[in-house]
C-alpha cells in the first residue's frame, strides 16, 4: 500500500512543457508515457492545433505513436495560454529554442527569457520551473534574478499566490533516438538550489532512478556546462579523425584501420571516430559557436581557441567532397593522367573556390546526391554537410538530383533551386557520379549491380565510409572516399 501511495503521489504531479518544437514535443509525449498529465504550450496556434490532432511537424521515430496515444487518452493536451498552465501545473519544463543570433555566433536567448517572464507572471501556485534548453553558462543565474524580479512586480500589481523556484536539467537527446533517450536516459543531471527542487525532479524521473540511472545533483553553472562540454567533446573527436583523414588522403593509408587501432585504447574509445564529411545539425555547430562567444565574453578567448580550428576542419571536409567530385569526374572523362587543379583562391583573396577547370568539369554533370539530412533517421537539414555539398556542386554547375527518405521537403525550403526526386532510382538514372553523404539504411544496402544498370557512368564517392570499396570496384565502379587517397 505504501508503494501504491508513493506512485499515486508521483503521478499526481502535473507537468507543463513550454515550447513544442523537437525538444518540447518529445519531452511532453514521453512525460505522458511515464504516466503524468501533461500540458504543452506554444505561442504558435497552428502548431498547437496540429499537435492536438496528433500531427508532428518533424520526423522522429517512435514519437508519432506516443503523441497519438496520449492525445487520444486525454493525458496530453496543448494550449497557447500561459494563464492556463500557470494555474494548472506543478512543474514547468522549458524546451524552447536557443538558435544562433543572425550574423553572430552567440546564442539567442529571447525565447527562454520570454518563457520565464510569462510563467512568472501567470503561475498562481507553488511550482518549479525547469530549464532544459541549451544555454550559455551564467544564464540560469540571470534567469533566477529575472524570475524573482518579475514575480515581485506581478505580486505588487495583484494577488499572485505561490512560491516559484528555478532548476536546470539539460537534455542529451540524439535525433533519431530521442524517445529512447528520454524514457531511458544514460544519466540525469540537475542543477538545483534546494532539496525541495531536487525532490520534485526525483519524482518526475522516478522510473529512471528505479532502473539505476546515474543521478548527478550540481549547481546551475555545472548543469549548463555539462551539455555544451559533451557536445564540444564529441565534435572534437569527429574533427580529430577528420584531421587525420586529411593526412591519409595525402600520403595513403587506411583511415578506418587507424580509427579501429586507436579506438581499442579504452582512454580513447572507437565511437565518433568515423571519418567523413563532418558533423552538422541544430546542436553541435550552434552550441560550439555559442560556447566560443560566451568564453570570449568571460575574457578566456585562448581557453577554447581549438574550437575554432575544429569548425574549420569540419567545413574543409565539405570542400573536399567537391574536390573529389572534380577528380573523379576528370578521371572518368579524361583518363588517369588528367590533373585539373580543383580549387583556386577566392576573389577577395581569402578562402578558396572551385577553379575554372573544375567548374568546366562539373558543368552539366549529373550528380546523384544520396542524403540531404545531417544524419539518418531524421528530417533535420540544419547545417547539414550533405545539403551544403549539394548546393556547392549546383553552384559550380552540376545537375544535382537529390534524394533523402525524409529530408527532401525541409531541404527544398532552404535550397529550392536543387533538383529533388522522390526515389533512389530516380536519383540514379543517368547519373555521371553518385555521392553518398547520409547513412540511411537504404543507401547502406544498395546493390552495386543494380546501381550500375541505372547510372551512365560508374563513379561513386562514399562520404561516410559505409560501403565496401572492393565490392563496388568489382562491379566496375571507380570509387573514392574521405580519408582515402584517390588513385
Amino acid at each position: 500500500m505504501t508503494r501504491q501511495r508513493e506512485r499515486a503521489s508521483i503521478v499526481s504531479l502535473r507537468i507543463s512543457v513550454i515550447g513544442t518544437g523537437y525538444l518540447g514535443a518529445t519531452h511532453a509525449a514521453c512525460m505522458a508515457e511515464l504516466g503524468f498529465e501533461v500540458l504543452g504550450l506554444d505561442i504558435d496556434a497552428a502548431k498547437v492545433e496540429a499537435l492536438s490532432r496528433g500531427e508532428l511537424p518533424f520526423f522522429e521515430p517512435g514519437l508519432p505513436e506516443l503523441l497519438i496515444k496520449h492525445v487520444d487518452s486525454g493525458r496530453l493536451r496543448f494550449t497557447t495560454s500561459y494563464e492556463e498552465v500557470g494555474a494548472w501545473a506543478d512543474v514547468h519544463f522549458i524546451g524552447v529554442g536557443t538558435p544562433q543570433k543572425p550574423g553572430e555566433t552567440a546564442a539567442d536567448l529571447r525565447f527562454v527569457d520570454a518563457a520565464v517572464t510569462s510563467l512568472a507572471r501567470h503561475i498562481t501556485r507553488d511550482a518549479l520551473i525547469v530549464g532544459k534548453s541549451t544555454v550559455p553558462v551564467g544564464t540560469a543565474a540571470r534567469l533566477k534574478d529575472l524570475l524573482a524580479t518579475t514575480r515581485t512586480e506581478a505580486q505588487a500589481a495583484g494577488q499572485l499566490p505561490g512560491e516559484v523556484e528555478l532548476a536546470w536539467n539539460p537534455e542529451f537527446l540524439r535525433e533519431g533516438y530521442a524517445v529512447q533517450d528520454t524514457l531511458s536516459p544514460d544519466r540525469l543531471v540537475v542543477g538545483v538550489e534546494s532539496d525541495h527542487a531536487e525532490g520534485l525532479l526525483r519524482q518526475v524521473y522516478a522510473k529512471s532512478l528505479a532502473e539505476d540511472t546515474p543521478w548527478i545533483r550540481t549547481d546551475f553553472a555545472t548543469a549548463e556546462l555539462v551539455k555544451v562540454a559533451a557536445n564540444a567533446f564529441l565534435a572534437t573527436k569527429i574533427s580529430f579523425i577528420n584531421a587525420f583523414s586529411e593526412i591519409t588522403e595525402q600520403v595513403g593509408g587506411d583511415i578506418g584501420t587507424l580509427a579501429d587501432a586507436i579506438g581499442h585504447d579504452p582512454r580513447i574509445g572507437r565511437k565518433f571516430l568515423n571519418a567523413g564529411v563532418g558533423f552538422g545539425g541544430g546542436c553541435l555547430p550552434k552550441d560550439i559557436r555559442a560556447l566560443q562567444a560566451r568564453v570570449s565574453e568571460l575574457g578566456l578567448d585562448r581557453t577554447t581557441r581549438f574550437l575554432a580550428e575544429m569548425d574549420d576542419i569540419n567545413l574543409r571536409r565539405r570542400d573536399r567532397v567537391v574536390d573529389l567530385a572534380v577528380q573523379v569526374l576528370s578521371h572518368s572523362l579524361h583518363g588517369p593522367s588528367s590533373a585539373a587543379s580543383p580549387r583556386t583562391a577566392g576573389a577577395d583573396g581569402a578562402g578558396s573556390v572551385p577553379s575554372p577547370a573544375a567548374v568546366e568539369i562539373l558543368h552539366g554533370a549529373k550528380v546523384a546526391m544520396l542524403g540531404v539530412t545531417f544524419k539518418p533517421n531524421s528530417d533535420d537539414v540544419r547545417d547539414s554537410p550533405a545539403l551544403d555539398v549539394a548546393n556547392r556542386l549546383y553552384t559550380a554547375g552540376a545537375d544535382v538530383a537529390a534524394y533523402d527518405p525524409q529530408g527532401n521537403a525541409n531541404a527544398a525550403q532552404r535550397f529550392p533551386r536543387l533538383g529533388y526526386v522522390d526515389s533512389l532510382e530516380k536519383a540514379l538514372v543517368g547519373a555521371d557520379l553518385v555521392i553518398l553523404l547520409t547513412e540511411w539504411d537504404e543507401f547502406k544496402t544498395m546493390d552495386p549491380d543494380y546501381v550500375g544498370r541505372l547510372v551512365d557512368r560508374k563513379n561513386l564517392i562514399d562520404g561516410r565510409n559505409i560501403l565496401d570499396p572492393q565490392t563496388w570496384q568489382d562491379a566496375g565502379f571507380t570509387t573514392a572516399a574521405l580519408g582515402h587517397r584517390f588513385r
